[in-house]
């Protein structure tokens, strides 16, 4: 079974999640965005996204169910090696959560500046 490995420079902390959610908030129309992934052997798999609304940049997709105060869509996404999540200083941070709860970057990787990027990846790609 593969686990979930976040790194931000030389710091890399192994969590043995199997399904993971990340959301953040869009810098400029503050609407939250979440998306759903798993870890799939080497790679991470997008099963399934939400947006509470549209602006900038940031259309909901064609066939996406408005439920929950969200909209739900599924996306068509070949299997990814690594998610790269830039954080800044000036931003909300992004959350990630797992079957028993929900936390920021920040705390699963004390220390980490906040201008970093986070990557995200199976630690079965890099024994």
């Amino acid at each position: 079974m593969s686990s979930l490995c976040l790194s931000a420079g030389a710091m890399v902390v192994s969590l043995s999640w199997q399904a993971f959610t990340i959301s953040w908030t869009h810098s400029v129309e503050q609407v939250e965005w979440q998306e759903d992934y798993r870890v799939a052997g080497r790679h991470l798999e997008l099963s399934a996204a939400r947006i509470k609304g549209s602006g900038a940049g940031m259309d909901v997709p064609p066939g996406a169910v408005h439920a929950a105060g969200m909209y739900h869509y599924w996306p068509k996404r070949p299997p990814i090696e690594s998610l790269n999540l830039a954080r800044s200083e000036g931003r909300k941070d992004y959350g990630i959560c797992w079957e028993l709860g929900c936390m920021t970057l920040s705390s699963l990787l004390p220390g980490a500046p906040k201008d970093s990027t986070v990557e995200i990846y199976s630690c079965a790609a890099r024994p």
